[in-house]
């Protein structure tokens, strides 16, 4: 069992950032890959950001390319999301996910096994 805790959420005016953080606890030696997805009100949840747990290769949804930057610290099992210039389309709970059982980065939710609560993002305009 793994247990995901997200933290760093909150209400942001437009252009500000927010940094998000995930920790993971219990049986993190399996990991592979960590990432971040999103869902808005209404919207179905989509991939934000993903990094490979060993080797350090990141990935972000286009949609984010240069505002979002996604990062890890090993030692503390800890995932990180910087998010600038935030704005409205950015507002959605934020998951963090964790894949133990694909030995590579995926996009794709369904690939990943364990879930973080979500933290809110807000972005006001």
């Amino acid at each position: 069992q793994v247990q995901l805790v997200e933290s760093g959420g909150g209400l942001v005016q437009t252009g500000g950032s927010l940094r998000l953080s995930c920790a993971a606890s219990g049986r993190t030696f399996s990991t592979n890959s960590m990432a971040w997805f999103r869902q808005a009100p209404g919207k179905e949840r989509e991939f934000v950001a993903a990094i490979n747990w060993r080797g350090g290769n990141t990935y972000v949804a286009d949609f984010v390319k240069g505002r979002f930057i996604v990062s890890r610290d090993n030692a503390k099992n800890t995932v990180y999301l910087q998010m600038n210039s935030l704005n409205p389309m950015d507002t959605a709970i934020y998951y963090c996910a964790l894949n133990s059982r694909i030995p590579n980065t995926p996009r794709l939710a369904n690939l990943y096994d364990n879930w973080g609560q979500g933290t809110q993002v807000t972005v006001s305009s």
